[in-house]
């Protein structure tokens, strides 16, 4: 998996979905160690981003398409996925990402273009998600889509340390959105990028704040 990328904490929380009080705690226990730093200032990697969704996914109670409860995955599984994600070569193809699933058994899949299949090229029989598309939890963070967060925004692990940014440029969002709180307007920032478009600005606006708004939800009691 990706060890590029480098995140503080608020970005991965933000970024991922996961509250930032339960990363903390993770990395404190030794659930997800982050891949960049792991002392002092922590950084977490792109893949770390997948890893913090597939922790909090599996460990929720849930319910198949067929309506049935299931428990929470148990932490062998849970730390038998994470080990996956740390061994497979993600197909990068979406604009530099492939597609990474994991199932309520901790199986790890990868998107190939029949469909979602495991390393081993099973094709996925139960419920799963997809760790690279948009994630809701139930505290209510919404995490983007990792590899497009926005149709004209893209995240590359080895781009910008795996900042979003404009789509073939290397215009970070969050450059754009410093300049939008420091009470520059539409117009006054797209005078300082000509090549910026009405449609490209407000889509890197709009993200960075929906990953603030992430920041300002708390953990579920």
């Amino acid at each position: 998996m990706q060890s590029t990328g480098a995140y503080t904490a608020d970005r991965a929380a933000s970024l991922s979905g996961v509250p930032r009080s339960t990363i903390h705690y993770w990395a404190r226990t030794g659930v997800i160690v982050p891949s960049v730093s792991g002392e002092r200032v922590r950084l977490w990697a792109y893949g770390d981003l997948m890893a913090l969704r597939i922790v909090y996914w599996l460990r929720q109670r849930k319910t198949t398409s067929g309506g049935a409860e299931i428990p929470a995955t148990s932490m062998t599984a849970v730390r038998r996925a994470l080990g996956q994600l740390h061994d497979i070569d993600v197909p990068f193809g979406r604009d530099g990402h492939g597609s990474v699933w994991v199932d309520g058994g901790g199986k790890l899949y990868l998107r190939r273009d029949a469909g979602p299949e495991t390393v081993a090229g099973q094709a996925v029989i139960e419920d799963a998600i997809d760790l690279i598309a948009p994630f809701t939890t139930l505290e209510g963070l919404r995490g983007p889509d990792l590899a497009s967060p926005r149709p004209q925004l893209r995240i590359v692990p080895g781009r910008l340390s795996g900042s979003p940014h404009i789509v073939h440029t290397r215009l970070e969002t969050r450059a754009l959105y410093a300049l939008h709180r420091d009470g520059l307007d539409a117009a006054a920032i797209r005078a300082l990028y000509p090549y910026l478009s009405e449609t490209q600005l407000a889509e890197a606006l709009d993200l960075e704040g929906q990953l603030e708004s992430n920041l300002a939800i708390r953990d579920a009691a």
